[in-house]
């Protein structure tokens, strides 16, 4: 289906139930971003609290937290919040009962980044097989994992999930994507692994199946269990579609209630890189030719994020079958009210554009701080600025973090 100005779009406003009970106010969903607002030790912050509240306030049917750390030796970015015990389970409690004000359902992204850590920023930086990412000396170079570790890891992942559960949240999104830890384990050109977890597809999957498994176990059978997932690397000898298709065929009997669909890595980003191609941009989403392809080896429900502007636009990927729920993320930074718009208004389209400065190399720093400087005004609980321009964005910092700042990479 193709939206046009006659698109019905009362579909997002219609509830949806996942297998597993749990049922949603809507079908837009806050997509995780990084927000970088932990403490100094990585525990949930006020500033947290009020940036997930103002969200919930907006309309928003389904929030998904920025990526969450399994282990606080191994770390994505300096302030993430990590959860790998109970020590901070009332900030957690806190954050949980905020971020599902206005009958909102939330759920926390757990995640390990693997080599995906800058230099001097973890104990341990560690993946699969010790490949190193190709970004100059940015990040750390990584040993390969022994197998007790991998089990530990699973274990964290499942721990991780357990305890943000109990403190409130309603489930949790395991990150398979981006190239963190779990991606790294799919794809080829970072799991040369010959042992049992790598050296062929089915064996390189694993990692990510053990993972699935332990957090159903640890959450229970009515929570929600997501997993966001890449269609592909888009790097030559990296995870493909035809593989991504094989481990969702294989995830359709692990009781998941909700798979993301993403793309890309740090060195091949095209999770925010205005997607791959231009019929992708005037279908309003990255990856939904990818989703359409799913659905023809999984009754797991979908989610799609990026690209999305208009009600229409959402509305006809629903109606046309491609996915069941929509993503923003972005777009929330700058109109977190954005989501009730929709809901309310058929006309009603987000006006956020990708914040670019010409420069290449600097491009996708404009976008990430322009981002990180409107989340940062909303958990201080003020109202976003769309007169902060992407320039300013980088001049903000280069002048907090000199060249340092050509190592931040967006989490999410």
């Amino acid at each position: 289906m193709t939206p046009d100005a006659t698109t019905d779009t009362a579909v997002l406003g219609t509830p949806f139930t996942f297998p597993g009970g749990a049922t949603v106010k809507n079908r837009l969903v806050k997509a995780a971003m990084s927000e970088q607002l932990a403490s100094p030790a990585h525990a949930p912050t006020a500033e947290l609290e009020r940036l997930y509240g103002r969200w919930a306030r907006g309309g928003v049917g389904l929030s998904i937290t920025g990526n969450v750390m399994v282990d606080r030796r191994s770390i994505g970015e300096p302030l993430n919040v990590v959860v790998e015990d109970e020590r901070d389970v009332d900030g957690l409690r806190r954050w949980a009962a905020a971020a599902k004000g206005d009958d909102t359902t939330a759920i926390v992204q757990i995640n390990h980044p693997g080599r995906q850590t800058m230099t001097g920023l973890s104990e341990l930086a560690v993946a699969p097989s010790a490949v190193q990412l190709k970004m100059g000396g940015a990040f750390a170079r990584p040993r390969a994992l022994t197998v007790p570790e991998i089990e530990e890891i699973v274990w964290r992942f499942a721990q991780t999930a357990k305890i943000v559960v109990a403190a409130g949240f309603d489930g949790v999104q395991i990150h398979a994507a981006h190239g963190y830890l779990i991606s790294q384990f799919l794809s080829p050109r970072t799991n040369v692994r010959t042992d049992e977890w790598g050296g062929d597809a089915s064996r390189r999957r694993r990692f990510l199946l053990e993972v699935t498994r332990a957090v159903r176990e640890a959450i229970g059978p009515d929570r929600i269990l997501s997993i966001k997932l890449n269609s592909a690397d888009f790097q030559r000898g990296g995870f493909t579609e035809e593989e991504s298709l094989a481990v969702i065929e294989q995830l359709d009997g692990e009781r998941v209630d909700l798979l993301e669909i993403s793309g890309g890595t740090y060195e091949s980003p095209a999770m925010s890189d205005g997607g791959t191609s231009a019929s992708t941009a005037e279908r309003e989403a990255f990856f939904l030719e990818f989703a359409r392809r799913v659905r023809d080896v999984t009754t797991v429900p979908l989610l799609v994020t990026g690209g999305f502007r208009s009600a229409a636009g959402m509305a006809g990927a629903i109606d046309g079958g491609a996915t069941d729920m929509v993503g923003l993320a972005r777009p929330l930074a700058l109109e977190p009210d954005l989501p009730a718009a929709l809901v309310r208004d058929r006309e009603a389209r987000s006006t956020f554009e990708l914040k670019t400065i010409g420069v290449k190399k600097l491009d996708a720093i404009a976008d990430l701080w322009w981002t990180q400087h409107q989340i940062h005004r909303l958990g201080a609980g003020r109202e976003p600025d769309p007169r902060y321009g992407p320039r300013r964005a980088v001049l903000g910092a280069l002048r907090r973090d000199g060249a340092s700042i050509l190592r931040r990479k967006r989490g999410g």
